[in-house]
């Protein structure tokens, strides 16, 4: 089995980031009532093709707890009506919001939506009060543009672990 490298990126001011505008009929959303279940599915919607394991064995009240925080915010991409792609947000007491998970749904990868989903999760975490720095992590299990699209968006490497 070969090795997994994750990469931790960081932006340390909202005049870091390297906007790509969204284009024609790509539309996001918040969801702003909280749901669970809209969680639980773009999670395994999404994360299938990347390996996204780690919340697969939440059971209902779990699911429950994870996503109907304060600190969670979530948004879906939507490209003429169908899911293109989704994001959330974990604020953290130090005034850090991660951007916990970043992915497009697979019949819209290589449209060129990556870098505009990303900076619009960018721009919503900088917007969120307080925020003190914007980070991520992303590894060689993740498509094979993720971290230049982070690096592309204006992110930068502090941490890199080879497991």
């Amino acid at each position: 089995m070969s090795n997994v490298t994750t990469y931790y990126l960081e932006m340390k001011t909202a005049g870091s980031l390297n906007e790509k505008v969204l284009p024609a009929d790509f539309e996001i959303q918040e969801a702003q009532i909280k749901q669970y279940q809209l969680n639980r599915f773009l999670y395994q919607f999404i994360g299938a093709n990347w390996g996204w394991t780690d919340k697969l064995s939440l059971t209902e009240r779990q699911w429950q707890e994870y996503a109907e925080r304060e600190d969670l915010r979530t948004w879906t991409a939507y490209y003429k009506g169908s899911i293109a792609g989704y994001y959330e947000l974990e604020k953290q007491s130090d005034g850090d919001v991660e951007i916990a998970y970043f992915g497009l749904s697979e019949k819209f990868i290589g449209l060129g939506f990556g870098g505009p989903l990303l900076s619009h999760a960018i721009k919503s975490a900088w917007a969120w009060k307080n925020t003190r720095r914007v980070w991520v992590h992303t590894c060689t299990l993740d498509h094979k543009s993720a971290l230049n699209n982070y690096q592309a968006r204006g992110f930068e490497i502090y941490r890199k672990e080879i497991n």
